[in-house]
């Protein structure tokens, strides 16, 4: 059973928020990595409450943090660049699929650019992605530089006329001074092509307080919007 679960169970389970061990909730919570701000909030919405009234404090406050920011990608310029940014192993390839394969079934023109030239399966699996989704994929030779690859992509995406240019980026640790510089070369150097509309960050669900971290320094490097 999941966190969030088992915090219902026990609040469903009892007629009385002062039979609850609020101490063991605490703890379990603050272990799970939520930070100690949302804790306190959660805390005491379900303490307000009994029953399914507090299962309902506590689904609509987290709904609310997920739910407050605009979530919709830009579409205002003949070619909207998206640039897709990460550590290592968090999906980016996989996310730039699912969003290329959202954008398409809208009927729009999607453009997909290989940058990430450091992982070998990298090109070959979003080479496999465009060919499923039906969208064409920019790729350099292997040991291209990524900043080239992106730029080509660029100009390829401007030229045909797609609406949307999808750039997939190596994944890299943030407290790797050296490769956040590079990326925000690639980022410099679309933007000598086309003006970015959108900088994603792909965050892996289960990361906790660390992601925090994550987006912090990639903002600085490039910019997440």
């Amino acid at each position: 059973m999941g966190l969030f679960n088992r915090l219902i169970a026990k609040v469903r389970g009892t007629s009385s928020a002062s039979a609850l061990d609020w101490n063991e909730i605490e703890v379990e919570l603050l272990a799970s990595d939520l930070g100690p701000a949302l804790v306190t909030e959660l805390l005491a919405a379900a303490k307000k409450m009994r029953g399914d009234d507090a299962e309902a404090a506590i689904k609509e406050i987290l709904v609310s943090k997920l739910s407050s920011k605009d979530r919709t990608i830009s579409s205002g310029l003949p070619t909207n660049v998206i640039m897709v940014v990460g550590v290592n192993g968090t999906g980016k390839t996989t996310s730039v699929a699912k969003l290329a394969t959202l954008l398409h079934s809208n009927g729009d023109s999607v453009t997909l650019a290989a940058a990430d030239t450091f992982r070998a399966a990298a090109v070959d699996q979003l080479t496999t992605w465009g060919e499923r989704i039906g969208v064409e994929v920019i790729a350099g030779k292997e040991g291209a530089e990524p900043a080239s690859v992106a730029l080509d992509s660029v100009k390829r995406a401007v030229e045909i006329g797609s609406k949307y240019l999808i750039v997939d980026t190596a994944g890299r640790l943030h407290n790797k001074s050296d490769l956040m510089d590079e990326l925000g070369k690639v980022k410099r150097v679309i933007e000598k092509g086309a003006p970015l509309a959108e900088v994603l960050l792909v965050i892996d669900g289960t990361t906790g307080q660390n992601g925090l971290a994550q987006a912090k320094i990639f903002s600085e490097a490039v910019e997440v919007t």
